[in-house]
């Protein structure tokens, strides 16, 4: 027959192996948020070092618009300080100073023929598409954190490390809304 203690010792092991599991489980996911953070980082960073080289291309074609100019540059400086939060918001400017660029270089067919500014706008637009799919991935990475520190029995282990919910990567309300572009 098998002793009350040995069914203790088990049922003990299969405890302790279960919050084992569900722990690393907690840390593994929440790394993974982490790193696809740092996955949007990078893609920002790409994208902060490729607009000086845009605006000094446009420069020369572009004197009368000057304030355009000057928003793309004041959004790149926020770019890389500051929280998540304000990176996502920065980002979400520089994108809408970007398209008011491309927007604006419509009125310059040089601009719009120059094989820099060609280059540049190409390279700028697949750095787009990337930070959408590392936004599309964080957001996917966040949920599925999100969802396993409020299901039971992560949810104690959650409370107990102090494991808090993420927040998604959301456009603003502008970004939203339909581009207007005026000439």
């Amino acid at each position: 027959m098998v002793s009350a203690v040995t069914i203790g010792i088990v049922l003990g092991g299969i405890i302790v192996l279960g919050a084992i599991y569900i722990y690393n489980s907690l840390v593994s996911l929440k790394l993974r948020v982490e790193n696809a953070w740092s996955q949007i980082d990078v893609q920002l960073k790409r994208r902060y070092d490729l607009i000086p080289n845009l605006v000094s291309t446009v420069k020369g074609y572009m004197k009368h618009e000057k304030s355009v100019l000057e928003e793309v540059t004041k959004a790149r400086t926020s770019l890389l300080s500051g929280s998540m939060k304000d990176k996502a918001k920065a980002s979400n400017q520089v994108s809408a100073a970007l398209k008011s660029i491309f927007a604006v270089a419509e009125n310059y067919p040089q601009l719009k023929a120059s094989e820099n500014f060609k280059q540049l706008q190409e390279e700028l637009s697949g750095t787009e598409s990337k930070i959408a799919y590392a936004r599309q991935f964080y957001n996917d990475s966040v949920m599925e954190f999100n969802q396993a520190i409020q299901v039971f029995p992560k949810n104690f282990f959650a409370k107990m490390f102090g494991y808090v919910q993420k927040e998604f990567f959301t456009s603003t309300n502008k970004e939203r809304g339909s581009v207007k572009v005026d000439f």
